[in-house]
């Protein structure tokens, strides 16, 4: 059998060395238009900011090496231009050369991936550079090299945006972040997003948010769209990919309803003898089961095992995506998995919220760090959706339990039941993951009726009265706005004081404000918790808050 690879990096490399370990005898051809074949794409931002010294240490494998050990065929530098399904070749083009060849094959599998989406000027008057490819890398560092401690523009605040950042101010680089949206970072919620925003500006950087890039207004200077102007000796356009639908589109294979390549479970296209894999290609989501575009190496490298396994007979099918991931910026830590509240909403899915703000490890055990966690659950199933965490060490394994307890089918309150690993310099007894679970426990059996932050105007307008029911010391030191101060301790004793009106209570983070509902609810009031506390809400409305009047405080 003859296999022809188009395009190297995770999916195609991982579908190629597959195969050769699955079939000895067939002839594999990879066909790689740029001039690395296997280089650590991922690894690229931090080469930039010398937290990868060699850039050796990038480049994974070369056309030599896979020759060698795997007996693979690799043709760098050369593009398959266009594919006749009928005749079953494609045509192939040398890029240094110019000269044009003719391939057959019997099996051929696409890889090409993705093409940046440009967010600067559609003039072309602004010069920028990707980071994608090692030659991004390259042009990058010779600017910086040249330009001393420059001053950058990156454009887009998503994975890549945020990674370059930081590696940029680590080189001593003043950067800009221009967004294009009102908010950093947007897979997560805003509430989510705001420590991420709060840790670039301490840090330095000069985020302009609901911007673009118009102009180069002069030689090392560029004009945003609200009229300002900042330096730039470097611009890196890191606004997001587009699926590379070239060959599939010229050769009129299906294309999926949100614009990647069409695959079914075994990564077959519409014609049985073409595969694809990789970011290009729609993949199945799993809160939903519609089809996704999510750009993730390992998605890659695990479709790419599995062409394989379907071109040399023992086909299986592919597991829905759930699009987890995780980035770094600064210390701080942001993971995610599933769906957001946005998309949610913006699908009309009834759902329920849980927000918990834990520490790492056992508080009592020295360099016990804060995590924020927002859970998001279906309200007729108690599934799991989506989940972010935002915080210091352990949001890394937490995102990844959740992810595997959605992969598994688990309930949101059957997180209570996971036995974790627990000593006091890993976890608590009460793991973040147990806590959270027994959240969405006391939401899904009607032990607790919570209030999201965003919902908190809107129930005060209708009558409902807002009690905070943390101490009189962390009441004065902030507050919501019009709150009535009733601590928890004292809550009991003076519960006559307060009106016979719908109640919002809160802490800071949420548990108190359960215990005080309790209270409540069981003395007859009618009492919702604002979920996730004062913190959450103070994260969403990103509000000055007014020390609160005398007549406003019940103490």
């Amino acid at each position: 059998m003859k296999i022809i690879i188009v395009g190297g990096v995770a999916g195609g490399m991982s579908a190629a060395t597959r195969l050769r370990r699955l079939d000895e005898a067939a002839e594999i051809i990879v066909f790689e238009r740029g001039h690395y074949v296997s280089f650590a794409n991922c690894g690229l931002p931090y080469f930039v900011g010398g937290v990868i010294r060699d850039r050796d240490d990038l480049l994974l494998q070369t056309p030599e090496s896979l020759g060698s050990r795997f007996g693979l065929d690799v043709r760098i530098d050369t593009e398959v231009v266009r594919i006749d399904r009928v005749a079953q070749t494609v045509s192939v083009r040398n890029l240094l050369t110019g000269a044009e060849t003719v391939e057959g094959y019997d099996r051929l599998v696409l890889a090409a991936g993705a093409t940046a989406r440009s967010g600067a000027s559609e003039d072309g008057t602004i010069p920028t550079h990707t980071l994608r490819t090692v030659d991004d890398v390259d042009h990058i560092t010779a600017v910086l090299a040249s330009k001393g401690a420059a001053s950058a523009v990156v454009i887009g605040g998503g994975f890549i945006g945020l990674e370059a950042v930081e590696n940029l101010v680590l080189r001593g680089v003043h950067v800009t972040l221009v967004q294009r949206g009102p908010q950093i970072f947007t897979p997560l919620d805003a509430e989510m997003a705001a420590p991420v925003l709060d840790r670039l500006r301490e840090r330095g950087v000069d985020v302009r948010l609901s911007t673009t890039v118009s102009s180069a207004s002069a030689p090392g200077v560029v004009t945003l769209s609200d009229g300002t102007t900042v330096p730039a000796d470097l611009v890196i356009d890191a606004s997001g990919v587009r699926p590379d639908l070239t060959l599939a589109e010229r050769a009129g294979l299906r294309i999926g309803e949100n614009g990647g390549i069409w695959v079914d479970g075994t990564q077959a296209t519409s014609d049985p003898l073409i595969f694809a894999v990789g970011d290009g290609v729609e993949k199945t989501d799993a809160v939903d089961g519609s089809g996704a575009l999510v750009t993730m190496a390992g998605l890659a490298n695990r479709h790419g095992r599995s062409v394989a396994d379907s071109i040399a007979g023992t086909p299986e099918q592919a597991t829905p995506a759930l699009g987890t991931g995780i980035v770094g910026i600064f210390g701080l830590t942001v993971a995610l998995v599933g769906w957001n509240e946005k998309r949610l909403v913006a699908a009309g899915r009834a759902h329920r919220i849980a927000h918990t703000h834990p520490a790492n490890h056992a508080g009592y055990y020295p360099g016990a760090q804060g995590m924020s966690i927002k859970l998001l659950i279906d309200a007729e199933t108690d599934a799991i959706l989506g989940a972010q965490i935002v915080g210091g060490a352990g949001v890394d394994k937490r995102i990844d339990v959740l992810a595997v307890a959605m992969a598994a089918g688990l309930s949101a309150s059957a997180l209570t039941r996971l036995e974790l690993a627990y000593a006091p310099q890993y976890a608590s007894a009460k793991d973040p993951i147990n806590q959270l679970g027994y959240v969405a426990d006391n939401l899904a059996q009607g032990a607790s009726q919570s209030l999201q932050w965003h919902e908190l105007d809107a129930a005060r307008t209708n009558g409902a009265v807002l009690v905070d029911v943390r101490s009189a010391g962390e009441f004065a030191a902030g507050s919501i706005p019009g709150a009535l101060n009733v601590s928890l301790d004292d809550l009991r004793a003076r519960q006559d004081e307060l009106p016979r009106v719908p109640l919002i209570v809160h802490c800071q983070v949420g548990q108190r404000g359960h215990t005080a509902a309790r209270i409540l609810t069981q003395h007859g009031f009618d009492v919702r918790n604002l979920d996730g506390g004062y913190r959450t809400w103070l994260a969403g409305t990103s509000s000055i808050i007014v020390p609160p009047t005398a007549e406003r405080v019940l103490a």
